[in-house]
């Protein structure tokens, strides 16, 4: 199953509009709660000068970029984690995500109706993340029953769990989400946490702060509030606006776009450092085959070893792995092609041992 993240908010707060940004997707976006009740699932390339550099230098018949899966999640409301607004299928919906981006409204407009009846992106915040976690809690207190009763028996590995969950358990009362505990547990903990119990405050997140036109740069009131209010939790702040990203998927040619940015005084959309950014939430880097018939970039798992990028590719690759020469990009670019590269001698050859590294040039020996 592919990587995953998953847009969350309150009710228009501009999700949708940001998700067909992304997308070019057809997703209802709407002026009021639950326009959209199922999660829409987008494909997106990631945007990633390196392949076009290569590109440029190698002149391949096709150029194939990598790609991750976002997912438009139907806004949550106070009282989710007891049903309310359909809040069970929303939260399943969250459960099934590996990463979530978090968005939240920072800007005023009367024509655009606010659930809660005014623009308070802090509080809003406070909303989803006790929604949850008071899922979370549920989950674990069905679970604590199952352990205590196993743990009275004897059981060591039960023992240790009921001792996990009641420190998560107490970590989650004080308000706090399951992923600033994860480095305090071994990897028995993290595991019983993140897969096992696939608690919904364990997921990475990154926030969206979605602003009006003329706060894309500077920010404004809200959204410097509200990081503030996060700056506690180590996590990365985007500001964009939806509605100039939505204008900007409307335009057909590259020239079209790259004149409307500037007319809009941008360098680059700002979905480009949104995917951009989720694909390191989500801890993945890219790695590169190149050749006449084909560049194209590759998705792996940061502190993935050799063997398992081959797989990528295909599982035989994986299966009959024998090698993978190796050559970093920065070396590929200043010597310009493969053979000047390898009478450089900075190709590398690597063994089954090798973590591959974020940019490397991978061709792969294997034998079935």
């Amino acid at each position: 199953m592919p990587l995953q993240c998953g847009i969350v908010g309150l009710p228009n707060v501009g999700k949708s509009t940001l998700f067909n940004a992304l997308t070019s997707g057809k997703a209802l976006a709407a002026n009021y709660p639950f326009a959209t009740k199922d999660p829409n699932v987008g494909v997106i390339t990631v945007p990633d000068a390196r392949l076009d550099k290569l590109a440029e230098l190698i002149n391949p018949q096709r150029t194939i970029p990598t790609t991750v899966e976002i997912v438009d999640i139907a806004g949550l409301i106070k009282g989710a984690s007891k049903g309310e607004g359909l809040g069970n299928q929303f939260l399943a919906n969250i459960r099934e995500v590996n990463a979530i981006v978090h968005v939240v409204r920072c800007f005023d407009d009367d024509n655009v109706v606010h659930v809660d009846g005014a623009v308070n992106p802090v509080s809003d915040k406070e909303v989803i993340d006790l929604e949850l976690g008071l899922k979370d809690l549920d989950t674990v207190d069905k679970r604590l029953e199952k352990v205590v009763r196993a743990a009275k028996a004897g059981s060591k590995d039960d023992v240790k769990a009921l001792e996990i969950l009641n420190k998560v358990k107490a970590h989650l009362e004080s308000g706090k989400p399951a992923r600033s505990i994860l480095a305090d547990l071994d990897d028995d903990g993290q595991t019983l946490i993140t897969r096992d119990l696939a608690l919904l405050t364990s997921k990475p997140v990154l926030y969206v702060c979605n602003v009006d036109e003329s706060a894309i740069e500077s920010g404004n009131a809200h959204t410097e509030a509200f990081k503030k209010s996060v700056e506690g939790e180590n996590a990365q702040v985007i500001m964009l606006c939806a509605g100039i990203e939505a204008q900007i998927a409307e335009l057909e040619t590259m020239e079209e776009r790259q004149e409307f940015l500037e007319m809009m005084g941008l360098s680059e959309p700002g979905s480009n450092r949104l995917i951009q950014a989720s694909y390191k939430l989500l801890n993945l880097i890219t790695y590169f085959t190149a050749g006449e018939k084909e560049v194209r970039a590759w998705t792996v798992r940061n502190g993935a070893k050799a063997p398992e990028a081959a797989g990528v590719i295909h599982s035989d690759f994986e299966k009959g792995f024998i090698r993978a020469e190796v050559i970093k990009y920065n070396d590929f670019i200043t010597l310009g092609s493969e053979a000047k590269v390898k009478e450089a001698g900075k190709m590398a050859v690597e063994g089954k041992e090798y973590l591959v590294q974020d940019g490397d040039l991978m061709h792969f020996r294997f034998n079935v």
